[in-house]
């Protein structure tokens, strides 16, 4: 992770936090310069996510989407992670606020301008595959011979199909248009209940309950503020944890990230699609609240 003044760092997480939908005369700017610095440095991308979704759905952007969505694969098109590292230099240049994260699935940039957030994910190909979030193995054929298509007046690259890539990440009824609350069960269905790469695997998660440091826990209160024994929480790419006998559930997780939830008991199903958690902190889940709440003490 590139250094960052303290400042700097702050302004970044907070917009990174912020889940505000996107400002669309803000985000055509960003995408197109995102798109001449790419293209002067000769790094080759794609519109992934919800970018590629509403360019494909809508020729536009989807305007409940909260960022912008671009992606590479590192040993694709000549990408390397030097060249990343320049590109990044550049973008910092022209006053994007950024930092690179070295993950085990991708080189992560995270950035921000006009107070947007854009996702740039260098994949790294793994099993022929490259894994998008929340756990989503994308086959690597669909990102080896891009498509062009036209967006914003300028010609971009999408997966290639697209619409296999958008039934791949969206499920059958991608063509649907589906607001915040609406498309996330559909993501989840595509998931296997099994560990993706970058996520903690069970010999992992074995030495984890020896060293508690990469433990999150999670309270489960039903609907009137009760533990709830037996909850399960299934975490998108990672499996299922049932909760004890007084309703924490022990989550193992390598580092702090956003990762995909659904809280299931009795007949409550409950999911937090982009929930930010980190291993040594402690929440509480809630019926009816829209994020997790952080408490004080393990449980």
């Amino acid at each position: 992770m590139d250094k960052l003044s303290p400042s700097d760092e702050a302004e970044l997480e907070r917009i990174m936090g912020l889940l505000d939908t996107i400002d669309i005369p803000a985000a055509t700017r960003v995408l197109l310069e995102i798109k001449e610095v790419m293209d002067e440095a000769g790094v080759t991308f794609f519109l992934r996510q919800g970018t590629c979704l509403g360019a494909i759905r809508d020729n536009a952007f989807i305007p409940w989407d909260d960022d912008i969505d671009v992606g590479s694969v590192i040993g694709l098109h000549g990408l390397s992670e030097e060249t990343v590292e320049s590109v990044a230099q550049t973008l910092r240049e022209r006053g994007f606020l950024l930092r690179i994260e070295h993950l085990d699935y991708s080189l992560y940039v995270p950035m921000v301008k006009e107070s947007l957030r854009i996702d740039w994910n260098c994949y790294r190909v793994l099993d022929n595959a490259v894994f998008m979030y929340p756990g989503i193995r994308i086959p690597v054929h669909l990102l080896t011979d891009l498509k062009e298509i036209e967006f914003l007046g300028e010609r971009f690259l999408v997966p290639n199909p697209p619409e296999e890539y958008l039934e791949v990440k969206y499920g059958p009824d991608w063509r649907v248009p589906k607001q915040a609350g609406d498309y996330e069960e559909d993501v989840l269905a595509g998931i296997p209940d099994t560990t993706a790469p970058g996520r903690a695997g069970r010999l992992k998660q074995l030495l984890d309950r020896i060293m508690p440091r990469h433990t999150a826990t999670v309270m489960v209160l039903d609907q009137e503020g009760q533990p709830v024994s037996g909850a399960l929480i299934s975490v998108a790419g990672m499996g299922t944890s049932r909760a004890n006998k007084r309703g924490v559930v022990r989550l193992y997780l390598s580092r702090v990230d956003f990762y995909a939830l659904v809280v299931k008991f009795d007949d409550h199903r409950g999911v937090l699609f982009v929930e930010r958690i980190g291993p040594g902190q402690s929440y509480i889940y809630r019926p009816g609240e829209e994020h997790l709440l952080a408490r004080d003490g393990a449980g």
